[in-house]
C-alpha cells in the first residue's frame, strides 16, 4: 500500500523522521512540490541528516528517490547536498530521478524574490529568498525553464532565447549592475553535464513502479497551512502541499495515493509572517522555543510556538482526507503543570470551529482553550506507550477526540528509536515494529 506524508499544520512538523521511519518498509520516495527551502532533520544515532531538496528516503541503501515535475530545482543545492550527503557516507549513486518537467531556480530568481520581498515592507511573506517563489511564477507565465530544456546545447537555440529573455527582465527590475545573460546560459549547461544522467520521465517511472508492485511514499515538503490554494493566503508558499499535489506534482492518478499519514507536533509552530492564533509572546513562547529547539532547518530563523491549535489541525484532516496523526516532539511539553489545546476561536463576539478562508478574519481570532494537567515524570525517549505517563496518555486520546482521527504514531525524541506506534490498522500493514528497530543506513 503507498502512503502519503502530510504536514498538517504550518510545515517544520517534524515530517523528516516520519519519512525515514517509513521508508524501511517502501521502495520508491517521491518528493512531489517545493524547493530547497524545505528543511527535513533526520537523526540516526550520533548522526545528523539535514535534507533540503532530496527526498528523505534517499538515507537508506536499495530505496530509488524520485523529485516529481511540481518541484523547483536549484542545480547548486542539489549538488551540495549530494556532495555533503556523500562525506556523511550516503552514496546517491543512481537511485536519483529528476522529472524532466521540473522547473529550474536560477541565480536571477534568488534577486528577484528579494526584492520583491523588500518592495512589500510590512506585508512582506517571510520567505526564505531562496528563488521558489519566483520560478513558479515563470512556470505559471509559461516563461520557465525545464529540466529537459537544458539538453539544448545550441547558442541561439530555445535555452539561450529563453535565458535571454528572462535576464532582461530581471535587468530591467533589479537595476544596478547588469546580468550577462550568456553567463547564464554558460552556467546552465555546465550543470546539465551533471544533471543529465539523474533526469527523465518520472511519471512513467513512477507508474511502472507502481505497477510492479513496489509501495510507494508520497512526500511534501511545508504543511496544509502553507499550502497556496488552502492554507493562510497570501502567507503561504508558492505550491500544493497538500495531497492533491501528488497527482499533478508527479503525473500520478488519484487511485495512487492510498493511505494518508498526517504530521502534528504536540503543539504548533511557523516561520514567517501570516496569523497564527494560539502564538504565545514573551517568556512562555521563548520557553517553548528553547526547550524545542524551534529553529529553522534550512535558515536557522526562530520559529514562532504555540499551543496545539485543533482547528487548524481538523482543517487540515479534511483537506486532505488524513487517515491518521504521526505525533511529534511529545518531550517537549514535559514539566508542563497544565497544556492548553485550542478547541475553537472567538471571533466578533460568536465562536466558531471551523478554520477560517479569510486570512483578516484569522488574525482576528482569539483562541479558546480547554486545560489538561500536564505530567512532571519525563517521556523523552520512552518507546512503549504503556509506559507514558497517564496524563500524557490522556493528552493523546484528548487529541485524537477533538481532531477526529487516531493518533497511529507518538514521537518521543529526535532518534529514530525514539518513537511509540500506537494503535491504528496503519501500524498492521506496514508492520512498523521492524522498522523503527532498524540499524542505522
Amino acid at each position: 500500500m503507498n502512503i502519503a506524508v502530510i504536514g498538517a499544520q504550518w510545515g517544520d512538523e517534524g515530517k523528516g523522521k516520519i519519512v525515514d521511519l517509513l521508508t524501511g518498509h517502501v521502495s520508491v520516495v517521491a518528493r512531489y512540490q517545493g524547493g530547497h527551502n524545505a528543511g527535513h532533520t533526520v537523526i540516526v544515532g550520533e548522526e545528523r541528516f539535514i535534507l533540503h531538496l532530496l527526498p528523505s528516503g534517499i538515507l537508506h541503501q536499495g530505496v530509488r528517490c524520485i523529485i516529481g515535475n511540481g518541484v523547483v530545482v536549484d542545480p547548486d543545492a542539489l549538488f551540495k547536498e549530494v556532495d555533503l550527503l556523500e562525506t556523511q557516507g550516503i552514496d546517491v549513486g543512481d537511485r536519483l530521478l529528476i522529472s524532466d518537467k521540473a522547473h529550474l531556480i536560477l541565480p536571477y530568481h534568488r534577486e528577484l524574490e528579494v526584492l520583491s520581498e523588500a518592495r512589500r515592507g510590512d506585508r512582506k511573506i517571510g520567505t526564505t529568498s531562496r528563488g521558489i517563489g519566483p520560478s513558479y511564477e515563470d512556470k505559471v507565465g509559461r516563461r520557465g525553464i525545464r529540466l529537459a530544456d537544458l539538453s539544448d546545447r545550441t547558442d541561439d537555440g530555445p535555452l539561450a532565447h529563453a535565458i535571454r529573455e528572462n535576464v532582461s527582465v530581471r535587468n530591467r527590475a533589479v537595476g544596478g549592475a547588469e546580468v550577462g545573460w550568456r553567463v547564464v546560459h554558460s552556467e546552465v549547461r555546465a550543470a546539465w553535464d551533471r544533471l543529465e544522467p539523474w533526469v527523465g520521465d518520472a511519471s512513467l517511472a513512477l507508474t511502472r513502479e507502481i505497477e510492479a508492485g513496489s509501495c510507494v511514499l508520497f512526500e511534501g515538503a511545508q504543511g496544509t497551512m502553507l499550502d497556496i490554494d488552502h492554507g493562510t493566503y497570501p502567507f503561504v508558499s508558492s505550491s500544493n502541499g497538500t495531497v492533491g499535489g501528488i497527482c499533478t506534482g508527479l503525473g500520478v492518478g488519484p487511485r495512487a495515493v492510498g493511505a494518508v499519514l498526517g504530521i502534528a507536533k504536540a503543539y504548533t509552530t511557523r516561520v514567517g509572517e501570516g496569523p497564527l492564533p494560539t502564538e504565545l509572546h514573551g517568556p512562555e513562547g521563548d520557553e517553548l522555543r528553547e526547550s524545542g529547539r524551534e529553529y529553522g532547518a534550512s535558515t536557522g530563523r526562530p520559529r514562532r510556538c504555540g499551543w496545539y491549535d485543533a482547528v487548524a489541525v481538523r482543517y487540515a484532516v479534511r483537506i486532505n482526507g488524513i487517515d491518521a496523526l504521526a505525533l511529534t516532539k511529545m518531550d517537549v511539553l514535559d514539566g508542563l503543570a497544565e497544556i492548553p489545546i485550542c478547541t475553537g476561536y472567538r471571533y466578533h463576539g460568536g465562536v466558531i470551529t471551523e478554520f477560517p478562508s479569510n486570512g483578516s478574519a484569522l488574525s482576528e481570532c482569539e483562541p479558546i482553550y480547554e486545560r489538561l494537567p500536564g505530567w512532571d515524570s519525563p517521556t523523552a525517549g520512552i518507546r512503549r506507550y504503556e509506559d507514558l505517563p497517564a496524563a500524557a496518555r490522556t493528552y493523546v486520546s484528548r487529541l485524537e477526540e477533538v481532531t477526529g482521527v487516531p493518533v497511529a504514531i507518538v514521537s518521543t525524541g529526535s532518534d529514530r528509536a525514539d518513537t511509540i506506534l500506537v494503535k491504528d490498522g496503519l501500524i498492521d500493514r506496514w508492520q512498523l515494529e521492524r522498522t523503527v528497530a532498524a540499524p542505522a543506513p
